[in-house]
């Protein structure tokens, strides 16, 4: 049976959210999901649907989709804000915290403001802001501009050299993208590109005691897959795993990224006893605080 999203909008803060749920019904464990920039929850749907053991929460970032765009600019910390007061709407406490690109940005920020409510973390296709090793300027200069979010043939031309990996080739699944997508409005991509103006995560991160799964795409143009080597050297309890494709590799790859997502939430790694703390970590012999790389697999 295919599951579908279900959406609802909830008032938070004057500021009307447009929310969805989605995973496997009643399950016990629940995803918090942020986005890319100027996507929409239908582009989760397809997803969302591969989970089997986990329920999925998610919603449109004000500007994007259902959610209006608010009258003046946000920062992450506003966003997360947000994104705690939905969970307490729901009646949800701890959360599996995770992150595409844009909004790995913002699930870096919930789980160093939040940390009492991020189980785990998992970061796919991002960085940690500003210290970070950025794509080739011909992709980051097409990421400055949503027309590839309201101009369909744009984003076919466009979409191969933008993410990389099996879109380079499979047009199809870059057309089923185009058709999944809620246009944002101009000022709500906008404000996005503001929100993480100058923002980084770098000297936080050694904060986030949750156990952390780091996803890198191997042929990704808009997020070497330095960057999670970054991030990881960043963080106390990490682990990356390398996946062969491009920057949608949620959508290319749908049923194997779900399945390593609920190994890692559901697993021994995410069931440790006990984060070591920050003394703890920084005291770690250098072995055992060295960054941790599995093996490609599906």
């Amino acid at each position: 049976m295919t599951r579908t999203l279900q959406t609802f909008t909830v008032e938070l803060e004057g500021q009307t959210l447009r929310a969805a749920i989605g995973g496997a019904p009643g399950a016990s464990r629940v995803l918090l999901f942020f986005n890319g920039i100027g996507a929409s929850v239908e582009t989760v749907a397809s997803f969302a649907a591969k989970f089997r053991r986990t329920r999925i929460v998610t919603f449109d970032v004000p500007g994007v989709g259902g959610s209006p765009t608010p009258p003046v600019p946000y920062r992450l910390k506003h966003l997360v804000g947000l994104a705690a007061g939905l969970l307490d709407h729901l009646g949800i406490g701890s959360v599996d915290v995770f992150g595409v690109s844009w909004g790995g940005a913002a699930a870096q920020e919930f789980a160093i403001r939040f940390p009492d409510r991020a189980r785990t973390l998992t970061l796919a296709a991002t960085t940690a802001g500003w210290v970070m090793v950025p794509g080739s300027p011909m992709v980051l200069r097409n990421m400055l501009s949503p027309r590839r979010y309201f101009d369909a043939a744009h984003l076919m031309a466009i979409g191969g050299e933008l993410y990389g990996g099996m879109i380079r080739t499979e047009r199809e699944l870059l057309r089923v993208h185009a058709e999944a997508l809620r246009s944002p409005t101009s000022l709500g991509y906008l404000y996005q590109m503001l929100a993480i103006w100058g923002w980084t995560s770098w000297h936080r991160l050694p904060r986030v005691e949750a156990p952390a799964l780091i996803l890198t795409g191997t042929d990704d143009p808009i997020v070497p897959p330095v960057n999670g080597r970054i991030l990881a050297s960043r963080l106390p309890n990490a682990v990356v795993e390398d996946v062969d494709c491009g920057h949608l590799f949620i959508l290319t790859r749908a049923d194997e990224i779900a399945d390593r997502v609920e190994r890692f939430v559901h697993g021994a790694h995410a069931d440790r006893a006990a984060p070591r703390t920050r003394r703890s970590a920084a005291r770690a012999p250098a072995a055992r605080r060295a960054v941790k790389r599995r093996p490609r697999g599906r």
